[in-house]
């Protein structure tokens, strides 16, 4: 199996408020390992941000063998004028094929995000 490091970056999103700007998307094939989120306010005034890992990758080998869903990583978190909010640092987070990063913003187009990640070929 090949390991990938990428970065994956983002100008001023998400486009609307209350729409979630998507990230990243696992690839077919692939696990990916986030190894990082950075995300800076480029707005005037402070900003909330909400952050979302997006799943549906069923058969968990639990009791149930219920799907996987929406988990909220962070939900309206300030980021101060000229500030960032660094997530996930220390932690490490694993998505399956088709599981989503998403970010949202109290204002459109004032976050500008690096997303470190490490992809790995199943």
């Amino acid at each position: 199996m090949a390991n990938t490091f990428k970065v994956v970056t983002f100008a001023a999103e998400p486009n609307s408020s209350g729409t979630p700007y998507v990230v990243y998307t696992v690839a077919a094939s692939k696990t990916t390992i986030i190894l990082g989120l950075t995300l800076a306010n480029i707005h005037t005034a402070q900003v909330t941000t909400t952050v979302r890992l997006v799943s549906d990758t069923a058969n968990r080998a639990v009791a149930n063998n219920t799907a996987n869903g929406t988990s909220i990583i962070v939900q309206n978190a300030p980021i101060p004028v000229g500030g960032a909010l660094e997530l996930m640092s220390g932690n490490k987070y694993v998505l399956e094929t088709t599981d989503q990063i998403t970010v949202d913003c109290s204002v459109a187009d004032k976050l500008s995000g690096t997303l470190s990640i490490m992809e790995i070929d199943v």
